[in-house]
């Protein structure tokens, strides 16, 4: 098995050096690949199961990356045998005006899972100190303002029993230009596209120096950040579902211990 530590974000960190087409998670054939993440989904649902018999720690999974990049795919095929009573998604849109009218992590807040629970977040908090850093809407101290905010509220959520796992999903601009014309030409999948989407395309460079800032600035000891590489969405599923369920296991969760006044005892 490829090891995580080389897309684990440090603080020398430069988002080049991560090859959006690397497929070092993908071992076999499709085949052998379709059933891995089978197996995985199956092993997930039963990790997920003593989290929530455990009910005293909970995880959030944080996925990040530009349009296109497979953040509601990687949840429907990470999660394909999960019970949904057991993980909760949360998509963050464009801030709503009672949003606005609060601080920007207040929306976050709102929606940290419960314990025994996995919550997982299409964009997140993140959102924060990259549009308004490309829009020009914050400056840099209001951005490194943002930064040490972010970790505090992640330590904040560490120190009372959740882990966080931060995955940015990494795409190239050619593979980008493909999948959004897959949606032009696909006419069940036009609902997808957006006139946005170009527009924010033509900042591909801005958007790519702010994660690596906002990275770079995020990723620490209780909150790590993982670049996944996903031009392949077989690799970004294979990959994203070993590194949860590796978080799963060091979790090291228990059923409660067996209730002594049950022993013996028979339904009739």
């Amino acid at each position: 098995m490829a090891s995580f530590k080389k897309y684990r974000v440090g603080s020398k960190f430069k988002l080049s050096q991560i090859d959006p087409g690397d497929t070092a998670f993908c071992e076999g054939d499709e085949a052998a690949q379709r059933e891995e993440v089978d197996a995985m989904a199956l092993e997930l649902d039963d990790l997920q199961n003593l989290l929530h018999a455990e009910g005293r720690r909970k995880v959030l999974l944080v996925l990040q990356g530009m349009d296109t990049s497979g953040k509601d795919g990687t949840v429907r095929w990470v999660f394909s045998r999960t019970s949904p009573l057991g993980v909760r998604v949360a998509a963050f849109k464009a801030p709503t005006e009672e949003e606005r009218a609060r601080d920007y992590l207040w929306r976050c807040h709102a929606v940290v899972p419960r314990n025994g629970e996995i919550a997982v977040w299409n964009r997140s908090h993140y959102e924060d100190v990259l549009v308004p850093v490309v829009e020009g809407w914050i400056d840099k101290a209001q951005a490194k303002q943002r930064y040490a905010q972010i970790n505090d509220f992640e330590r904040l959520l560490v120190e009372t029993g959740t882990v966080i796992v931060k995955c940015m999903l990494h795409i190239d601009k050619d593979e980008q230009r493909e999948r959004l014309q897959a949606r032009i030409d696909t006419p069940g999948k036009q609902w997808k596209f957006s006139m946005g989407d170009l527009e924010v395309r033509t900042k591909w460079s801005a958007y790519q120096r702010a994660y690596e800032n906002a990275l770079a600035a995020t990723s620490t000891e209780h909150a790590p950040w993982y670049v996944i590489p996903a031009n392949s969405k077989r690799h970004r599923n294979l990959m994203i579902a070993q590194l949860l369920m590796k978080t799963l296991r060091q979790m090291k969760l228990k059923a409660p211990a067996p209730d002594p006044a049950l022993k013996g005892m028979i339904v009739k």
